[in-house]
């Protein structure tokens, strides 16, 4: 925040793009299966019938999910590059998923979808977490949304300032579209163009608010930024990336492992949500009776590690 003071060449200076660059151009390979994977699947999207559509869908969800491990808070500000095909992993990665509101996501969206007039929108809105391979991720499944019509609009909010080390910002988040866009590889660079065509056509929408580098929990947003929480109550559907967004949703308390999660939002219900996190934060709720134990029992670290991952909602069922 102190360059934001300064004069340019400085004022918005990121002393965390070096390393951001870099775990994007070391997860190429896994860029390019990503994009690939979802050009081959716009050939055919019409014409998947329901129970296609909705796998595809879950797959992009667990991608967006897994990408999350791709964080420099995590590493000390060592890169984390993505080397490994996601899609060839989830599978076995399933076992690690700790709460699966899938379904839910679905069942909201796919609700939406077959009462949705010619003239009304569906929107999704995503808070950010980081930038590079992640980003990517989370753009490949704003994409699905959009082309599988599940969605009309995607509404992104990342971070005014260089903040927490990878988080996305403006200039991140138009650098890595730019990247891809003048990729040697064919379905990367289409990625790029599409992608700078939904916003060019304003499908894509992007946001920022100081209010997400303050240090207010998400509970106080109505009193410290009503502006951005009536934005939010616009949505069908918040997406929320990543740890740190956990823990300011949560409070960042000690809760038991069994609290509900509607409970630790603390009033906190702009609109349906769901977090979507690799947990690396000493914070998680709304496990089932012991789960929690039996984990601490088998795997002392598991909160804090990013092995495991959630995609916890709230809203109505």
């Amino acid at each position: 925040m102190l360059f934001s003071y300064f004069s340019p060449p400085i004022d918005d200076f990121d002393i965390f793009k070096e390393l951001k660059d870099q775990n994007f151009f070391e997860s190429q390979e896994s860029i390019i299966a990503l994009c690939t994977h979802l050009q081959d699947l716009m050939k055919t999207i019409e014409d998947l019938d329901e129970n296609q559509l909705k796998n595809e869908f879950f797959k992009v969800l667990q991608i967006s999910l897994w990408g999350n491990k791709c964080d420099l808070s995590l590493s000390g500000g060592k890169t984390i590059s993505q080397k490994i095909n996601l899609i060839n992993s989830l599978e076995d990665l399933k076992p690690f998923i700790l709460v699966n509101d899938m379904e839910h996501l679905w069942s909201l969206l796919s609700n939406c979808k077959k009462k949705r007039g010619k003239a009304s929108i569906t929107r999704v809105d995503i808070v950010l977490d980081n930038s590079g391979f992640e980003l990517v991720t989370d753009l490949v499944l704003a994409d699905l949304l959009l082309s599988s019509k599940l969605a009309t609009e995607i509404h992104f909010y990342g971070k005014t300032i260089p903040w927490f080390v990878s988080d996305t910002t403006l200039h991140d988040f138009n650098w890595v579209i730019e990247q891809l866009k003048h990729s040697n590889h064919k379905w990367v660079s289409k990625c790029g163009v599409d992608w700078e065509n939904h916003i060019r056509m304003g499908r894509w929408v992007y946001l920022d608010h100081m209010f997400w580098t303050l240090p207010h929990e998400f509970s106080a947003m109505p009193h410290v930024a009503p502006d951005l929480y009536a934005t939010l109550q616009k949505a069908h559907l918040i997406l929320f990336k990543g740890d740190l967004n956990y823990r300011k949703l949560t409070g960042d308390r000690r809760w038991e492992f069994t609290i509900p999660f509607h409970e630790a939002l603390n009033g906190f219900h702009p609109a349906p949500i769901c977090s979507i996190r690799t947990l690396k934060a000493e914070v998680q709720v709304g496990l089932q009776p012991g789960q929690g134990e039996q984990l601490t029992a088998s795997v002392p670290n598991w909160l804090t590690i990013g092995k495991y991952g959630i995609f916890q909602f709230d809203g109505p069922l």
